[in-house]
Formats: structure tokens, C-alpha cells, sequence
């Protein structure tokens, strides 16, 4: 990790860029995959599957045998833990509902609202080295509450043409419609023109790659909504003399290892504790399994001394980061200064995987400094809202005259004129 000792505010903006690709070879690698898609459809997607995933495949869809298989070979514990985590998203995804509540703006005038399940969405789950079937849980489950009546995946599948039976047993368990073998770009292509296998939905979730979240973001200019702009993992981590070195330290490399281009920020007001992480950072990377990914991220992560714990925040919310842990003995006293977060974790004890895997809250969320104006997914990310009005005769009668002169004013007469003939059918 590079360390900076009390940089002037001026290079916080420097301190706050995330590593990327060429931006211009990245969008036309994508566009190109997404024409191949569109045109070709089903071919494609095999094309795609020898060329990235080493695979030659044989159908898309995976088969209602090859979910039984699955179910049968992840481990009791597992399930179990999948379990404990499905009631704790669902309780806190659950209370999220609104209660529909008809206003009376004047006499004679309702207004309402409701909340409508998008009819297909379409999840994108990241396989390659980390299968996250923890991510179907955040986004099948409020999917399911909101009342989506179609709800279709694609992952990747690995060499032997398979997919990762925690993510088949995770998806069956939710309740999700269909499943698909296609990753990449190319998923979400197919998933935003539909193939001949897999369906046009009219809503993209979930994260990836840039490739995944250009994929996305292209996806918007033909017509299917998504999610956000989501893509390599990161964590900002506020501590104080009161933190703990070592849980720190967990917390950096929880994130470093998601991948190579994932980043992670400590802030501290105390040099001692600064260093104290950074020792911890180096003893514990090489016992973990994906050091060799963990080490690259570092290479973009960055401690960094402040004058206090108001610049830490300052800095926090110039930087907006997916997630932020204040690990402080007083967490909930700096946590009422955040503003841009994708989600907060409060105090040492709340470390950042609670929220990947089983807190209840949802670990679909902005980054890049997204945070600054996105939510993560939530039970509303799957619902639009239409809102009704209801005019009795009353009604009409009072707000009628201030429509007429508003239409006229706008010089909108056949505005007007919808008030007025109905108006004087009431004289």
C-alpha cells in the first residue's frame, strides 16, 4: 500500500481515483460484442464461451438434472449458513414494503400509490475464481418480495462447461426462473436484445467487471434499465486510536482479494496506528489463498495520515466508497457526518463481510464514487411505482378553475378544454 502523510486537500481528488482501463478500447471492445450478440444471438454466446471461458457448450440453459446434482453436493454447513442468511436479507428486505396510502390533496381529489414488481429481471452473478452465490441471495430474494414474475440468471460456466453448485443450489432455493451458462459482456447483451435461449428482460442486476458495467451502462441506450454502475469491490476503512490494528487489516484484504483491480483505503488521525495496520496488512496476506490477487490490488490501495477524524470524514465522503467500516469505539458518533456511502459498517465488531454474506442488508452496491448519487439495490430497485388519481364530481369542481387558467396560460387550449366541458356539464 502507498502511504501519504497529511496531504493537502487539493490532492484528496488524486487520492480518490480508482484504477481503469482505456476507457475508449474499453467501449469498443464492448460495443462489438454487444453488435455480435444482437445479430447473431445464441451463436455468439458459444463463440464467446470457447473464446473466454475455454469451453465449448453444448445448450445454454442449465438443466433441471443438473440443479438436482448441484443441490446434492454442497455441504449440509453450507446450506445451513445459505439458510441463516436468506431469513436475515428477507426480514430486513421484508420491512422495506410500502403501505399504500390514498392522499386527499383537496375535497373530492385522491392520490395514491403502488408498488409494482417489474415483470423480468435478469441477475448477472460473476463466476471465474469467485463464484458469488452470495449475490443471488441479495438479489433473487427482494426480487421474489417484490413480486417479479420472471426472474432469469447468467454466470459463467468453468472448463468442464459447469456451473459452481453453490450457485445453482442458491438460485433453486430463491426461486429463480431460469438459468443460463453465459458470462461477460456477452450475458448482458443477450439478457438486453434476447437470443433464441435466453429472454429479453426489461431490468440488468447485479456486478462485475468493467467489461460487465460498460456492458450495462450501454444496455441503458437500448431501452433495459439496470441496477447502477457496479463494479470492482472497495472499502474505506476510518480508524482511531480506538480501533483494532489486526481487524483492520482483515478488512483491507477482505476486499484486496475480490480482484487485482479492486482498491482499499485506510484514514487515520494516529501514525501509530497506521503503521501497527500496514504490519498486520503484510502478516496476514501470506497465509491467504489469494495473496497473488490481494498483493495486486495494494498496488492501488493507499494509508493515508490526516490531521483528525473530521478530515478522515471529509475525505470519506469526497471519496463516496461502496463500503465505509468506522472502526472507533464511538463509530455512531462520526457515522451521523457520512454522506456518500454505499453501505456503513459502525464499530469493530461490524466487519465488512457481515454485510457480503449475512447481516440482512444488501451487498449490491455503488462504486467508483458512485455513492454520491446511487443507493444500493433495495426491495424498491425491483418495483416501479404508478401513481393514480381519482377527480369525483367535488373534486373537479375544486381544482378545475386552476387548471383552466394554468392550460391557458401554457396556451395548451385542448388542456383547457378537457376541464371546462366537464365543468359545465355540472351547471
Amino acid at each position: 500500500m502507498k502511504v501519504f502523510n497529511n496531504p493537502d486537500r487539493k490532492q484528496w481528488s488524486t487520492l480518490s481515483k480508482r484504477a481503469q482501463i482505456d476507457k475508449n478500447r474499453l467501449n469498443e471492445a464492448v460495443t462489438t460484442i454487444l453488435e455480435d450478440v444482437k445479430r447473431n444471438k445464441d451463436k455468439a454466446l458459444f463463440k464467446y464461451a470457447k473464446m473466454f471461458d475455454d469451453v465449448a457448450l453444448e445448450s445454454l440453459e442449465v438443466t433441471t438434472n443438473e440443479i438436482k446434482e448441484a443441490i446434492s453436493e454442497v455441504s449440509e454447513d453450507l446450506k445451513q449458513a445459505i439458510t441463516v442468511a436468506k431469513n436475515n436479507i428477507e426480514t430486513f428486505h421484508v420491512a422495506q414494503k410500502e403501505k399504500e396510502q390514498i392522499i386527499e390533496t383537496s375535497k373530492g381529489v385522491q392520490c395514491w400509490r403502488k408498488s409494482v414488481g417489474i415483470e423480468k429481471v435478469g441477475l448477472y452473478i460473476p463466476g471465474g475464481t469467485a463464484p458469488l452465490f452470495s449475490t443471488i441471495l441479495m438479489l433473487a430474494v427482494p426480487a421474489k418480495l417484490a413480486g417479479c414474475k420472471e426472474i432469469i440468471l447468467c454466470t459463467p460456466p468453468n472448463k468442464e462447461g459447469k456451473i459452481n453448485p453453490a450457485i445453482l443450489y442458491t438460485a433453486n432455493l430463491v426461486g429463480v426462473t431460469k438459468i443460463y451458462k453465459a458470462g461477460g459482456a456477452q450475458a448482458i447483451g443477450a439478457m438486453t436484445f434476447g437470443t433464441e435461449t435466453i429472454p429479453q428482460v426489461y431490468k440488468i442486476f447485479g456486478p462485475g467487471n468493467q467489461f460487465v458495467t460498460k456492458a450495462k451502462e450501454l444496455a441503458q441506450q437500448q431501452g433495459v434499465a439496470i441496477d447502477m454502475p457496479a463494479g470492482p469491490s472497495e472499502v474505506l476503512v476510518i480508524a482511531d486510536k480506538t480501533s483494532n490494528p489486526s481487524f483492520v487489516a482483515a478488512d483491507l484484504l477482505s476486499q484486496a482479494e475480490h480482484g487485482a483491480d479492486s482498491q482499499v483505503i485506510v484514514l487515520s488521525d494516529n501514525q501509530n496506528i497506521i503503521d501497527k495496520v500496514l504490519l498486520e496488512v503484510a502478516d496476514q496476506l501470506e497465509d491467504l489463498p489469494r495473496k497473488d490477487i490481494a498483493k495486486k490490488a495494494l498496488e492501488n490501495s493507499r494509508a493515508i495520515l490526516l490531521e483528525d477524524i473530521k478530515e478522515c470524514i471529509d475525505f470519506s465522503n469526497e471519496y463516496a466508497p461502496e463500503h465505509l467500516i468506522i472502526a472507533s469505539d464511538i463509530a455512531e458518533e462520526y457515522g451521523t457526518q457520512i454522506t456518500n456511502a454505499g453501505s456503513v459498517f459502525l464499530g469493530n465488531y461490524s466487519c465488512e463481510s457481515a454485510g457480503d454474506y449475512a447481516s440482512g442488508t444488501n451487498h449490491t452496491l455503488p462504486t467508483y464514487g458512485y455513492a454520491k448519487n446511487y443507493s444500493g439495490v433495495s426491495l424498491d430497485s425491483f418495483v416501479k411505482k404508478i401513481t393514480f388519481q381519482k377527480l369525483t364530481k367535488e373534486g373537479i369542481s375544486t381544482i378545475g378553475n386552476a387548471i383552466e387558467v394554468m392550460a391557458e396560460a401554457e396556451g395548451l387550449f385542448a388542456h383547457k378544454n378537457a376541464v371546462s366541458i366537464r365543468l359545465a356539464s355540472l351547471k
